[in-house]
């Protein structure tokens, strides 16, 4: 019997071989159990299926595990290596009996455990998910859905399975479970065997639900339901009564809207672009550098509603971060797309793959906003992951764009509704290191009109496809929003209205502070690489060069000080070396080389200026607390421990609300003298016994930590602006203050050669002069003008022996 069973798995591993194509993804399968080589390994899957259990073969021999056909030998007993949970569908007589020796085996296994401390067998959850569709609603079912409808299939709709879906199977394996916990903590009775299989069933149910997405309901379906939707029937009926048509004629306009947002999603279309784009990132990129997606599975397995929140750059996040989430194991999301995007022929292919289309401004059109809030409210209802740019469009400077709260408020509306599943936020800090729009970035900062999207557009950037170097794509810490609320709001719940939820009083603030929130964690996962690196790097320098062995040198220091004094814990830092680096950015064509007597000097072009500015805003925000730290000492021959850390978290306080920095007080101060531990270990300063700092006397330490610091010098140059002014002209009115400050700033820039555009940004301004006020630096009077706080002079000395004197000059005239 053995041996038929070994010719039957041998027979059918070679079809297995051609038509199964497996994408693994593995979590940290041993976790905390390292120690593996003298314990056995078992694994367990869902159904008991020679083709479930030879792609499985073909994922461990991939992943170099133990082979899931073998056999294990257990204190003298043989057991075999996979348990298998269900047995298929019999062929002609339907389901008869569907159990497995699962339990059997499972129960003596955790008995041996009983008898042998030192047993400590690992059990390994493989789920295998073939072609990754979803199921669909039953008036919607076809013979494709049918096959791929896994819930314990017959061996003849497997075959079929196996035939049309097997290049898209997806093997996920899960941690390690430890048995020899489980009998510890739970007993070996076979009341707990059954409980361990029950909450196995319940896993890989979740795992698929997360690869393959809730039941499938089409636009049709959606426009019916909408128009079933008590908010939708109210606001049909007030139309045709204040337009006096009727309610017919209402509804084919709301129908046109509903056309018009809808999206058309179709998994075929996401194979397709799934392969279109494997093709397109090869030829792109040299990698697409993806970290803490282990975060996303496990908010994604807990059965969560994913709302995925990243920073916008380029058209190119569409396409990236949902291929990355295909590649992770999840469902794509449905996406928040700009209606410019709606032309053809990328509208209805964005359409098919899951987006939907907003207006620029729903202001003054009640049907639309109603309609859209209620689609996405649909959206939620039904399970769908969903993504949104919170900034609402994309940013033109590199700098996170202050957000756009209309979707956050609708998606906490949705919430409201009671919907029974937590809705979750998933921050994402995209970054390039070559971002294709930015020569028209510049073009608009300069004044000059938006282009309009179109199919030209699209065939003119395909034929001008290029190396692009790297991209990075890291998930932030997720936002559950109902414990945020709970958090945030007291006795939120009493909102909840299943029928027609309201926009309650405290709806405003909380929606502004969970936006702010989500930036900040957009940021603080941000990702450096060698050319936002060296961008930050050559444009703090006077004459936008270096040699090739200095920038060699301050690329070492600057990656240092971020290995051993991190911005945060989810920062990425390249693991390349500096010499690696450079060269890297030379591939790109990021620099320009001119080779001397003594070596190679790169410098940055006026065009290359523009651009670099953009790559080093994506991580200027990383740098903020170790420049001060740098511009302090470079500014005073000595300074004691306590002034140094006043100072630097004062300025960082003003600093970190435009840069969406994360840390507190104390957290600045931690990182600040994590950076004074780091120069203290690189010998760059000298600390006294009495707890005094300086630096050491030597020309090397003084050029690295001068390019350091200059990296703050154009934030500090506009705070020193607004003080300077605000102390000068006090009582002044808000509008006039910025006025003036506008004027100095591009006088400024004129003088100093600063093109960075935030710089001579009202919006910059105004908010810094905000900062200023919220901190008590400034006051408003009785009649409304703004007056300096008592702190503003301190704090006006403390930016002015920052800041060149030649500036403060400039300034004063």
């Amino acid at each position: 019997m053995l041996a038929l069973r070994s010719l039957f798995y041998f027979l059918l591993s070679w079809p297995i071989k051609l038509l199964v194509r497996c994408k693994i993804i593995p979590d940290d399968i041993f976790g905390a159990y390292k120690d593996t080589a003298e314990q056995p390994v078992f694994y367990i899957v869902r159904h008991q299926s020679a083709s479930d259990l030879l792609a499985l073969q073909k994922a461990c021999k991939e992943m170099r595990l133990p082979d899931p056909l073998s056999t294990v030998t257990v204190k003298g007993e043989q057991f075999k290596r996979t348990l298998c949970l269900e047995k298929p569908t019999a062929l002609l007589l339907g389901r008869t009996n569907n159990h497995t020796d699962a339990l059997d085996q499972g129960l003596k296994l955790i008995k041996l455990h009983a008898s042998d401390p030192k047993l400590d067998a690992k059990l390994i959850p493989a789920n295998l998910v073939w072609g990754r569709r979803p199921t669909v609603e039953k008036n919607d079912a076809n013979v494709g859905t049918l096959l791929a409808d896994q819930e314990s299939p017959s061996a003849f709709r497997k075959f079929f399975i196996v035939l049309f879906l097997g290049r898209q199977t997806l093997v996920r394996f899960s941690e390690a479970l430890s048995l020899r916990i489980i009998a510890n903590d739970h007993g070996t009775d076979k009341t707990r065997a059954r409980k361990l299989l029950r909450v196995a069933r319940f896993h890989f149910h979740r795992q698929t639900v997360a690869a393959t997405g809730p039941r499938l309901m089409h636009r049709q379906q959606m426009f019916t339901a909408l128009f079933a939707n008590p908010s939708i029937k109210r606001m049909v009926s007030d139309e045709a009564k204040a337009k006096k048509i009727s309610e017919e004629k209402v509804k084919k306009q709301a129908l046109a809207i509903m056309d018009e947002i809808a999206g058309d999603y179709r998994d075929s279309m996401i194979r397709f672009g799934e392969r279109a784009l494997s093709w397109l990132w090869n030829r792109l990129y040299k990698g697409i550098e993806v970290n803490n997606a282990g975060k996303l599975r496990e908010v994604a397995q807990e059965g969560h509603e994913i709302i995925y929140v990243p920073c916008h750059r380029s058209h190119m996040d569409y396409l990236l971060l949902t291929y990355v989430i295909f590649h992770e194991g999840l469902v794509t999301p449905r996406i928040a797309a700009g209606i410019n995007l709606n032309f053809w022929p990328a509208g209805p292919i964005f359409r098919k793959a899951g987006a939907f289309f907003i207006r620029r401004s729903f202001r003054g059109n009640r049907m639309y906003s109603t309609i859209f809030r209620e689609y996405l409210g649909l959206l939620f209802e039904r399970g769908y992951a969903v993504k949104y740019y919170t900034e609402g469009g994309r940013s033109r400077t590199g700098r996170l764009l202050q957000p756009k709260t209309g979707m956050l408020a609708m998606t906490i509306q949705s919430l409201l509704r009671g919907i029974d599943r937590p809705l979750t936020l998933v921050p994402v800090y995209i970054g390039y290191e070559h971002v294709m729009e930015v020569g028209s970035y510049h073009k608009e900062l300069s004044g000059s009109k938006k282009k309009k999207e179109s199919a030209f557009g699209v065939i003119k950037a395909i034929k001008n496809l290029r190396n692009y170097g790297r991209g990075y794509v890291n998930f932030g810490e997720p936002i559950n929003l109902n414990q945020f609320l709970n958090d945030n709001v007291e006795n939120w719940r009493d909102a909840i209205d299943p029928i027609d939820p309201q926009k309650p009083s405290w709806l405003t603030p909380t929606v502004n502070t969970l936006a702010h929130d989500v930036m900040v964690e957009v940021n603080k996962s941000a990702a450096l690489n060698a050319v936002s690196l060296s961008a930050l790097i050559l444009l703090a320098t006077e004459n936008k060069a270096l040699a090739e062995n200095e920038l060699e040198e301050l690329l070492t220091f600057f990656l240092e000080v971020q290995r051993k004094a991190a911005y945060s814990p989810s920062l990425t830092i390249p693991k390349d070396n500096a010499k690696e680096m450079i060269e890297h950015v030379k591939e790109l064509n990021k620099v320009t080389t001119e080779k001397d007597a003594i070596g190679n000097i790169l410098s940055l072009n006026n065009s290359a200026i523009l651009e670099m500015r953009y790559y080093r805003n994506n991580i200027l925000h990383t740098y903020i607390v170790p420049s001060l730290v740098c511009r302090v000492l470079m500014h005073h021959p000595k300074i004691s421990h306590d002034q140094m850390l006043e100072q630097v978290t004062s300025l960082a306080a003003i600093i970190k609300g435009e840069l969406f920095m994360w840390q507190t007080s104390d957290e600045v101060s931690k990182q600040a003298e994590s950076v004074l531990e780091t120069l203290l270990a690189l010998n760059m300063v000298k600390r006294s016994k009495a707890g005094f700092w300086t630096r050491v006397e030597d020309t090397d330490v003084r050029a690295r930590l001068s390019v350091m610091g200059e990296c703050v010098d154009e934030t500090l140059q506009r705070i020193a602006i607004v003080t300077t002014l605000l102390s000068r002209l006090a009582p002044i009115s808000k509008s006039a203050l910025e006025e003036q400050v506008m004027t100095i700033a591009k006088r400024l820039s004129k003088l100093n050669n600063i093109d960075a555009p935030e710089f001579v940004d009202k919006k910059a301004q105004s908010s810094l002069i905000n900062t200023l006020k919220e901190l008590q630096y400034a006051s408003t009077n009785e009649q409304g003008y703004l007056a300096d706080g008592v702190t503003l002079k301190e704090l006006k000395e403390v930016v002015s022996n920052l800041v060149d004197i030649k500036v403060l000059q400039s300034i004063a005239r």
